[in-house]
């Protein structure tokens, strides 16, 4: 099911063409991954686990339950949902994240940051949020129309010491002609 989920995400390089028909899809293959990046994330269980189909190696957090993930994109996108899905089964549900914010094209957040700028949106997760075949969670469609990163911060957890994702899925389509390298280069110039 993972590799059906993800098609074109180890071909790296260029996005591929839309091909989505303005049906919302997977959005990884969307995912600018040397310009994403993760806050307070274990060594052992880095961010990138968390698109790679299998929920029992996933993304924890370090030093407490607080964990940011910063998504950019190779071209702006249009996201309509986001799947989280709980770490190794959710085997240890303490860690499973409960209160997530939700900023849209926000570079450099860090957890100060946080307290100050108000989230796009604020999702409660419950346990059958994050099991594996659940249903996507929608957003506020019209909050995610011309999106050039998504910064996810994982304020809460259900009690645990750390927080645990084991996968994360994007769903929307791409916003038709924008290549973020190419407008990149023009802010630069």
């Amino acid at each position: 099911m993972a590799e059906q989920m993800f098609p074109g995400a180890a071909a790296g390089g260029e996005a591929a063409p839309p091909t989505d028909g303005g049906q919302p899809t997977n959005l990884l293959p969307h995912i600018d991954q040397p310009n994403s990046y993760a806050k307070n994330e274990a060594a052992g269980s880095p961010m990138s686990n968390l698109f790679i189909g299998d929920s029992r190696l996933g993304c924890k957090s370090d030093a407490d339950e607080q964990l940011i993930i910063h998504i950019a994109f190779r071209e702006f996108v249009k996201i309509k949902a986001l799947q989280f899905v709980a770490f190794n089964n959710g085997v240890d549900p303490e860690s499973n994240p409960s209160k997530v914010h939700l900023y849209v094209n926000r570079e450099n957040l860090g957890f100060e940051d946080c307290d100050d700028v108000d989230p796009q949106q604020t999702l409660h997760l419950t346990a059958e949020d994050l099991k594996e075949g659940a249903s996507p969670i929608n957003l506020k469609y019209v909050l995610y129309q011309r999106v050039s990163s998504l910064t996810i911060f994982i304020e809460d957890n259900q009690g645990g010491e750390i927080t645990a994702l084991g996968a994360l899925k994007l769903f929307g389509r791409s916003v038709a002609g924008t290549n973020m390298s190419d407008f990149k280069k023009q802010q630069e110039g």
